[in-house]
């Protein structure tokens, strides 16, 4: 059976599935505005639109995958978090856009903090731990 997730877990997998949801909801809006009618000289509003979706929407999965205890998941979150504090240190300097930069840096370290925090790890190894009793014999292993 498996073992239900920590809150550590939930909670990463709750604000990595915000993340995402947010990434969709912005490529929502981008497509709505270039079919609207709005320009932009150097990007494709429906080409972003696309990158938009389809990044957020697996981040979406990710996110919702480790509220539910896929252990999977993980690996989405902490791809996306290190990929996102870039993001944010981009908006706190080059961009000077604080109000969006300070919580997306908050989020994504958040994030990387519970996913690795010992209850954390130990819910991902614990698919993988092996059974050492006397009964079994001194060499004998099983995988759960």
């Amino acid at each position: 059976m498996a073992q239900r997730p920590p809150t550590t877990v939930r909670a990463a997998g709750a604000v990595t599935a915000l993340e995402g949801a947010v990434a969709v909801v912005v490529a929502i809006v981008l497509a709505i505005r270039e079919a609207a009618g709005h320009r932009e000289a150097f990007i494709s509003g429906y080409g972003t639109a696309a990158w938009f979706g389809i990044i957020g929407g697996g981040v979406l999965i990710g996110g919702i995958a480790l509220l539910t205890g896929r252990r999977w998941g993980r690996a989405i979150s902490v791809v996306a978090q290190i990929l996102l504090l870039p993001v944010a240190y981009a908006l706190l300097t080059d961009s000077g856009q604080p109000w969006f930069g300070i919580p997306l840096a908050i989020a994504a370290l958040a994030v990387l903090v519970l996913i690795f925090s010992p209850a954390s790890t130990r819910w991902l190894v614990g698919e993988y731990t092996t059974d050492d009793t006397p009964e079994s014999g001194a060499g004998s292993r099983r995988r759960r």
